[in-house]
C-alpha cells in the first residue's frame, strides 16, 4: 500500500459526564470507548488514535495506561497525546512509562508534550509536588522537564551502579529501562507561539499546533498557523538535524451526509475567534467546519495550515459515542480525503 499523501487521525478530549445526554458517562465509558474508537479507526483505515491529557477534570488524565491497552489492541495505526502537560510530569518515570507503552505498541507512540493549557484547578502541579525554581516560570519549569525526558530517552547511562548489585549489572553507568529505540524521534512539542515552534526545531522535537494559538500578528489563524509552521521548518534546518521533521495541525471538521450531521452541527457558521485564555496574552482560535462534502472540499482547500502539515487530527465529540464517532472519521476518509489528494 503507498502511504498517504497527509496522516488523517483523530484527537479525542475523552470528555464524561454523569448526564443522561451523554453517551460516555464516566471515567471507565471514556477509557474503553477511547479503546474502542482506535480500533475502529484502525479498521477504517485512519493513521492515528491521539488523545488530550487533563488534570483535575472529567477527561482522561494520565495517558500511559491507555496508550498501551490501544497499543495491545491495534496493529498499524499511531497513537499518541496532544498534549501531556510536562509541568505535572516526573521526566524519567514517564521515560519508563513511555518506553514500556512504546515497546508493547511495536513503535507505534508519538507523544505530544507541552507546557499545557489552562486548567480546572489553579497551578495544578503544585499538587503533584513540583514548584519552579527561583526566579523561573511554570512554562520554564515544562520546558525544564522535556529538555530531561529528551534527554534521558537517548538510552545513555547516567546513573553509579550498585558495587553490589541484587542481579549483575552490565557495564558502566545504568540507564533507564525498558529503552524504545526510536522513541525520541517521535516526540512532538505543541507550540503556542512563533518562539516555542523554533525552541522545539532545535531540540529535535516535531510540532503540534492545535486550534489555538497567541495572536502575533492579527491575520488570520491559518495564516499565523502556516507561518508558525514554515519557522519551525526553517529552524529545524538551521540546527542541522539529519531527519525530516513532523507537523501536525488539529481541526474540528464535520462532512455533513446524514440526518446526524445536520442535527448535530449542520447550523455551525463559524469563524475564528480572538480572545484571551490567560491574562496579558491575546489567542486566536481557528473555526470549525461543517458543511456538505463539495462544499467542505471548497473550505479546506483555502486552509494553508491543513496544507502545509503532513498529519492532520480530527478533534472528535467523543461523548456522542463510538459508532457516530467512527462515522465522523469515515466520512472525511471517504468523501473529503480522496478530493483533497490526501488519499
Amino acid at each position: 500500500m503507498e502511504p498517504p499523501m497527509k496522516k488523517i487521525g483523530f484527537l479525542s478530549f475523552g470528555h464524561w459526564s454523569p448526564s443522561p445526554r451523554s453517551g460516555t458517562r464516566s471515567a471507565g465509558d471514556a477509557l474503553l470507548q477511547s479503546i474502542d474508537l482506535a480500533v475502529a479507526a484502525e479498521e477504517l483505515g485512519a493513521d492515528g488514535a491521539y488523545f488530550r491529557v487533563h488534570h483535575f477534570a472529567r477527561q482522561l488524565g494520565s495517558p500511559f495506561p491507555l496508550l498501551a491497552a490501544v497499543g495491545a489492541k491495534t496493529k498499524n495505526i499511531e497513537i499518541g497525546t496532544a498534549v501531556i502537560d510536562m509541568r505535572y510530569e516526573n521526566p524519567l518515570y514517564m521515560a519508563e512509562d513511555a518506553g514500556a507503552a512504546d515497546l508493547i505498541a511495536g513503535g507505534r507512540l508519538q507523544l505530544g508534550i507541552s507546557r499545557g493549557s489552562p486548567e480546572q484547578v489553579i497551578d495544578g502541579w503544585r499538587y503533584f509536588g513540583y514548584r519552579p525554581s527561583e526566579g523561573q516560570s511554570d512554562a520554564d519549569m515544562a520546558r525544564g522537564h522535556a529538555e530531561v525526558f529528551m534527554n534521558v530517552l537517548k538510552g545513555e547511562g547516567f546513573a553509579e551502579p550498585n558495587p553490589r548489585p541484587m542481579f549483575p549489572n552490565p557495564p558502566g553507568l545504568l540507564r533507564l529501562e525498558p529503552h524504545s529505540e526510536g522513541l525520541r524521534e517521535r516526540i512532538w512539542w505543541g507550540a503556542a507561539s512563533n518562539a516555542t515552534a523554533v525552541w522545539a526545531a532545535e531540540m529535535g522535537m516535531n510540532l503540534q499546533s492545535s486550534t489555538l494559538k497567541f495572536d502575533e500578528s492579527g491575520k488570520p489563524f491559518h495564516v499565523q498557523q502556516a507561518e508558525q509552521i514554515r519557522v519551525f521548518r526553517e529552524a529545524w534546518k538551521a540546527a542541522g538535524h539529519e531527519r525530516t521533521p513532523r507537523v501536525s495541525v488539529s481541526r474540528s471538521i464535520f462532512a455533513l451526509v446524514d440526518e446526524r450531521d445536520h442535527a448535530y452541527f449542520g447550523g455551525d457558521e463559524d469563524s475564528d475567534k480572538f480572545g484571551y485564555i490567560e491574562p496579558e496574552k491575546r489567542a486566536v482560535f481557528g473555526r470549525s467546519y461543517a458543511a456538505e462534502p463539495d462544499a467542505l472540499v471548497e473550505q479546506l482547500k483555502g486552509d494553508e495550515a491543513i496544507a502545509e502539515a503532513d498529519t492532520l487530527l480530527l478533534t472528535v465529540p467523543n461523548q456522542l459515542g463510538v459508532e457516530y464517532n467512527a462515522h465522523v472519521i469515515e466520512a472525511i476518509l471517504k468523501h473529503v480525503a480522496p478530493a483533497m489528494g490526501w488519499r
